[in-house]
């Protein structure tokens, strides 16, 4: 069977598996349906899976004909709270939660490779290990399945993302450095609340919080070098109760992306430090709880170049593009940090259909006719990295 067989024979399948997980997401942590459906898919194909990741996980396995290396292919399965405008008739059955990230295509895809390489295990030397992880969005998903055994005895790893910046049936590949890292803080802001006729009796929080929004945007530009990239964003800011109460307290949410180790390292302190002291020059208090939730996503050059050879296999001459660097942040780079790995862009950016808005928007949609390709493509770079030919 030739790969232009398997993309034939798994085409509707492909577009049919991408609806119901569109039409069915969950959060975060919350993917039991999406789960279930997957497990089932699995065993249809009478392939074998185990659970792995907070419940919600799942690692399937496909064993070769011949020993030989191993390679984990990872989708991940998580939506966001975005309610949906697509209207699309396979849009979200589940008020205020889509996949505006395109990871039903992610679900999709991986299933269609697994019933793929299922069909040619007879001429797979080594195994390929499927990982349909939860919990991407809030960067916690890839560390429970590495603490459950995802990546016992494996060599590498392949993971793929659909992404509207780049035409469909075009692939996105870059070595090295290629999303940022993206952690989150936050800061507490304590003043004394009084009438908003009489500030001087009181301590304005509002006021206090929205100097240090200004103030830490002075980090970058004057305690970073000009040639370094990072960003500091505040998302959130809650303070005050009504219009003429001076707030007593506020609270700010934001995030950092950089692509240096150690720039990353030094974001805490240097938050902290402008926070509490925009605060005590005020007469407030500030305090700031720092999470750290994905490393830089960096791949493999080796992997990379196995992958370009199967996009230009699946999808053509020069439709290999260099991936620009992108301050979105993806925890398959908690993988890399253990195993040589590489993330590469599926394009599907199609005014014809549509699919024209970036991730995350309550309108993204994809163009679905590349898809199977996708699946084509996990397909083929696994058994490229395994030294493996399709007769």
């Amino acid at each position: 069977m030739t790969l232009q067989d398997l993309i034939e024979k798994y085409s509707a399948y492909q577009i049919e598996m991408r609806r119901y997980f569109h039409q069915h997401p969950e959060e975060s942590t919350k993917e039991v349906k999406t789960a279930e459906r997957i497990r089932e898919e699995l065993d249809k194909a009478e392939i074998p899976w185990r659970v792995c990741g907070m419940g919600t996980g799942t690692l399937a396995r496909i064993e070769g004909k011949l020993p030989g290396k191993t390679i984990m292919l990872r989708g991940d399965i998580d939506a966001l709270s975005v309610t949906e405008k697509t209207g699309l008739p396979f849009a979200s059955e589940n008020e205020g939660v889509m996949h505006a990230c395109g990871h039903d295509c992610h679900i999709s895809m991986l299933l269609t490779a697994a019933r793929m390489l299922n069909d040619v295990r007879d001429q797979i030397k080594g195994t390929v290990l499927l990982a349909f992880q939860p919990a991407e969005e809030i960067g916690r998903g890839a560390q429970s399945m590495i603490a459950e055994g995802a990546l016992d005895g494996v060599d590498a790893c392949f993971g793929m993302h659909v992404w509207a910046d780049y035409p469909a049936g075009t692939v996105g590949i870059r070595k090295g450095p290629t999303m940022a890292s993206g952690d989150k803080f936050t800061i507490t802001v304590k003043g004394k609340s009084t009438h908003g006729a009489q500030p001087h009796h009181g301590t304005d929080a509002l006021v206090m919080a929205a100097s240090i929004v200004m103030n830490l945007q002075t980090m970058v530009s004057r305690e970073f070098s000009p040639i370094d990239t990072a960003v500091v964003t505040v998302g959130k800011l809650t303070s005050g109760t009504r219009f003429n109460v001076v707030a007593g307290d506020a609270v700010m949410e934001g995030t950092t992306r950089t692509f240096s180790k150690e720039i990353r390292d030094s974001f805490a302190e240097r938050i902290t430090r402008i926070a509490k002291c925009t605060a005590e020059a005020m007469r407030g208090t500030a305090e700031v709880n720092y999470e750290y939730l994905v490393p830089v996503t960096t791949n493999d050059p080796k992997i990379c170049d196995l992958a370009a050879e199967a996009v230009t296999k699946i999808f053509g001459e020069g439709k290999v593009v260099e991936a620009e660097q992108t301050m979105g942040g993806e925890d398959f780079a908690y993988y890399q940090e253990k195993i040589p790995g590489a993330m590469v862009f599926l394009g599907i950016r199609n005014p014809a259909c549509n699919a024209v808005y970036p991730q995350h928007h309550m309108c993204y949609t994809v163009d679905e006719s590349v898809l199977v390709k996708g699946a084509a493509l996990h397909t083929q770079t696994a058994l490229n990295f395994l030294g493996a030919e399709l007769k």
